[in-house]
């Protein structure tokens, strides 16, 4: 089984910054696209960003410029560094990791306990 840990959310100021990080542990061979999804209090699940294991991202329009995501695979983490935050970005943020427990094995999607981001006005 695979555990993945979030932390750094908390409450900002519009305009301050937070670096979210999510931590993966247990059967891993190894870690492909990893990524960050939001839900908003009302809202569907939405994607942030996501990262490749070459590295290549991809960003939702309403944070691009502002979120940067990063990843480390000697810790197998992935970072969210969120700055210029806005209101609209008060969400629960969860990562999501797909990953390889075997070698040649089928991979398999894990997601994070969701960590809060507030951000006042």
């Amino acid at each position: 089984q695979v555990q993945l840990v979030e932390s750094g959310g908390g409450l900002v100021q519009a305009g301050g910054s937070l670096r979210l990080s999510c931590a993966a542990s247990g059967s891993i061979f190894s870690i492909n696209a990893m990524g960050w999804y939001r839900q908003a209090p009302g809202k569907q699940r939405e994607l942030v960003a996501t990262i490749t294991r070459d590295g290549t991202t991809n960003y939702a329009d309403s944070v691009k410029g502002r979120f940067t995501i990063s990843r480390d695979n000697a810790k197998n983490t992935v970072y969210l560094q969120m700055n210029s935050l806005k209101p609209e970005d008060t969400a629960v943020y969860y990562c999501n990791l797909v990953v390889e427990t075997t070698i040649g094995g089928p991979n398999f999607s894990f997601w994070g306990q969701g960590t809060t981001v507030t951000v006042s006005s």
